[in-house]
């Protein structure tokens, strides 16, 4: 069993939270060329690698390929029966310094993280007193997911499958499994969906507004192919067997 990092925004670590939301689709990093054939996954599949003008197979990959063989891409999400812990942001007690920057070849700033040393948990919700960079002694800073230490997660996953589609091939019991939710409005004319409080009167539309608020305007339209990856919430108690 693998354990690998996930990020989400707050608002789908919200939905996770309250057992709404159970997918998620992830582009691919690497699109695969036009020239491929059918694209298949995720099962194990050894690629064909050439060695001296020789086809060789290739190592077992848990992702997606192609039906010829020459293309394949790992599943940087795990496969059925491997954790993911979620990295969202959150506040850390703390204060900055600067120290020196090798890389940079000059003193930069660099958060020191006293949460756990203070007794205190780490927060999702904005607390106070709130800090700023000027400030010597320790107080609540907002930090970004991508720098999220393990320890300070509080969602903890179990995939429980993984496919490979189009994006717009979402069906819509899949948009709803994204987070999707229903608003009954007052007009009688049928239930309507929602996200960040924008009605639509399909689920498929409104994952699509989701979608392109988070990826960008041609996003959708683009319809690359994704991980749709299935998963459940690990109870604490889980978290430690």
């Amino acid at each position: 069993m693998k354990e690998l990092p996930i990020l989400f925004k707050g608002e789908m670590s919200d939905g996770i939270l309250d057992y709404r939301k159970w997918q998620t689709r992830r582009i691919f990093k690497e699109q695969p060329p036009e020239s491929c054939g059918v694209i298949e996954g995720p099962q194990m599949f050894a690629p064909l690698v050439i060695k001296r003008g020789e086809e060789q197979p290739g190592p077992d990959v848990f992702g997606a390929f192609s039906e010829d063989g020459v293309w394949s891409i790992k599943c940087p999400y795990g496969q059925p029966g491997d954790r993911l812990y979620v990295k969202e942001t959150y506040w850390a007690w703390g204060r900055w310094e600067t120290r020196y920057d090798a890389k940079k070849g000059r003193d930069a700033w660099h958060f020191v993280d006293m949460t756990r040393e203070c007794g205190k948990a780490y927060q999702f919700e904005q607390p106070s007193p709130i800090g700023t960079r000027a400030r010597v002694s320790p107080a609540w800073h907002k930090r970004p997911s991508l720098f999220m230490p393990r320890h300070a997660s509080r969602i903890t996953l179990e995939v429980t499958a993984v496919r490979v589609e189009r994006l717009q091939e979402i069906s819509t019991d899949d948009a709803r499994a994204e987070g999707i939710q229903t608003w009954i409005d007052s007009f009688k004319d049928g239930p309507h969906y929602h996200e960040n409080g924008q009605l639509d009167a399909y689920p498929v539309s409104a994952f699509s507004r989701l979608w392109k608020s988070i990826n960008g305007a041609d996003s959708w339209d683009a319809n690359p192919w994704v991980w749709v990856v299935e998963f459940r919430v690990i109870k604490p108690s889980e978290v430690a067997a």
